[in-house]
């Protein structure tokens, strides 16, 4: 079983990934991914990202892996940068 940590330092090694990526990554349910996410956003450390909103997803037309080239909505997650 995967642990909060593990599912953070998968997501620090991708820089920015969503559930169904991370969920295979560590052989989890999609549930338990979604909410061990959940439980990291509560933490502080891991902060949603709506990418049908960002500026990076609006330039680029869509998703980079999409073939259809659709402007779908796709939640990501990244961690969040620690004050100094």
């Amino acid at each position: 079983m995967s642990t909060l940590l593990q599912l953070r330092d998968a997501l620090a090694l991708r820089g920015q990934a969503d559930a169904t990526q991370l969920s295979a990554q560590l052989s989890l349910t999609s549930a338990m991914t979604q909410a061990m996410l959940e439980q990291l956003i509560i933490m502080g450390q891991v902060e949603r990202i709506d990418t049908a909103e960002s500026e990076n997803h609006a330039d680029s037309g869509g998703c980079k892996h999409c073939p259809q080239n659709r402007r779908c909505r796709l939640v990501t997650y990244r961690l969040v940068k620690p004050a100094h």
